[in-house]
């Protein structure tokens, strides 16, 4: 129905109960007439009355809550069109990155293939390391686009069930070793107690929130990044730290909002989409846990062991 019929119900209902009240508060005059000797209360013509009111006002009533209706629903499409955009956006603009990548190492195998006629095993080991490497940004991009359209509907829920969390860290760090390792970097995990044992939670989304926090520490860590999984009688903790130049006091406030970088800040291009420490904050509050960042910045000379760590702390049991 268009808003125009809506504004067409809604002006008819009110002009039939203005025509209804009319008839009531008319009733003694127009009625005297008709059924002489009846008193006002009980004039055929008031009860007339009284029911155009009535159904003139419902009329009106409908009208309006319809029309307010299709208005929200058009402001909730231009809303979620507009996310939808902003996804999507995104999306192009990780994929983009990984595709240069490997289309890199495609076109210097294909100019050696043209010069030469034959492209070497170098090379082609090379193409075949960076489709590796790169095949986990396609896993996480697609990933973070699937939570982004969850994290929107507000009935969404997770579920609930016995994870074991050192074999999610441990599949992580195994993801992404390959990563480290062409990076120049050490990747390097462990759990206190060493049989951690299983915990209640959502697995699908505890892999993601570690999967973003570790991401996220490759693209910024100097030479060495490292996983700690600890628990004590309630509750569990997963570490990830790297050794970076760390964040500055003054962005720390920031590193969770929605699409906040550390290129923002310079005004420089940006490494990442600035979503997935975003994600990884609201699936740990809606896991009912939290996600907090500590970090020393290199200032000069003067290192102040820079460093970077997120922690993830949950409860052992999610059910309750």
């Amino acid at each position: 129905m268009s808003g125009s019929l809506l504004n067409i119900l809604k002006y008819a209902g009110l002009s039939l109960a203005i025509v209804g009240l009319g008839l009531i508060l008319l009733s003694p005059l127009i009625g005297e007439p008709l059924t002489p000797g009846l008193l006002w209360w009980i004039e055929p013509v008031a009860y007339i009355g009284a029911g155009v009111f009535i159904f003139g006002a419902t009329v009106a009533y409908l009208g309006i809550q319809f029309k307010a209706n299709f208005q929200s629903q058009r402001a909730d499409g231009r809303t979620w069109s507009q996310v939808t955009q902003d996804y999507f956006d995104t999306f192009a603009h990780d994929m983009g990155r990984p595709l240069r990548r490997i289309l890199g190492k495609q076109r210097e195998a294909r100019a050696l293939l043209n010069e030469t006629g034959e492209v070497t095993q170098r090379m082609a080991a090379e193409l075949l390391d960076e489709i590796e490497n790169q095949a986990p940004n396609f896993r996480l991009m697609i990933e973070n686009v699937r939570v982004l359209v969850d994290l929107e509907d507000q009935s969404a829920s997770l579920t609930i069930e016995p994870v074991d969390i050192a074999a999610i860290v441990r599949n992580v760090s195994d993801r992404y070793i390959p990563i480290a390792r062409e990076r120049g970097l050490d990747l390097i995990w462990w759990c206190e107690p060493s049989e951690f044992g299983l915990v209640y939670g959502d697995g699908p989304a505890l892999d993601h929130v570690v999967t973003n926090l570790v991401d996220n520490a490759t693209k910024f860590a100097a030479n060495q990044i490292e996983i700690q999984l600890t628990r004590n009688d309630s509750s569990y903790s997963v570490r990830v730290s790297d050794d970076g130049s760390g964040i500055a006091d003054s962005y720390l406030a920031h590193v969770f909002d929605r699409g906040w970088t550390p290129e923002l800040s310079a005004r420089s291009e940006k490494r990442s989409s600035g979503l997935g420490l975003f994600i990884a904050s609201k699936l740990a509050e809606r896991s009912g846990g939290d996600l907090i960042v500590e970090s020393n910045q290199m200032n000069g000379d003067k290192t102040r062991d820079p460093h970077t760590t997120f922690t993830l702390s949950l409860p052992l049991d999610s059910r309750s």
